[in-house]
């Protein structure tokens, strides 16, 4: 049973799409950095958070950015500053850590994701 349900999983994994899988890895890195909860401290935990994040965001603005990317042009400006903004606010918050730059960068991950997912959000 249990052979069966990692086969299906590794297939379910294939089975994503780009968009859905750029959208549950950003998923994935707001929920490392939800789970460093409300005491933020510097150390291990939020450095890996961060670090995962910026890798995260370093491979999306990579493949949003370049110049074979069907994106449209404003598109692609846009995520190359919305990038800027979230490299801009890791550092920040590794240098001084704060709730309020984390939730920044989880409410960006999700809303992005969110889009990728097509969920246009509340009140759209």
């Amino acid at each position: 049973m249990q052979y069966a349900a990692n086969a299906y999983a590794k297939v379910a994994r294939v089975a994503l799409s780009p968009r859905e899988a750029e959208a549950a890895v950003l998923l994935k890195a707001a929920g490392r950095l939800q789970a460093l909860g409300s005491q933020v401290e510097m150390g291990p935990a939020l450095n890996e958070a961060l670090t995962f994040n910026q890798r995260v965001w370093t491979i999306l603005a990579s493949a949003a950015t370049e110049p074979s990317s069907p994106l449209p042009v404003e598109v692609r400006n846009g995520m190359a500053q919305l990038s800027a903004y979230v490299f801009h606010t890791i550092v920040d918050t590794m240098i001084e850590p704060t709730p309020e730059k984390i939730e920044s960068l989880v409410s960006l991950n999700n809303h992005i994701a969110a889009g990728l997912q097509g969920d246009a959000g509340p009140g759209a």
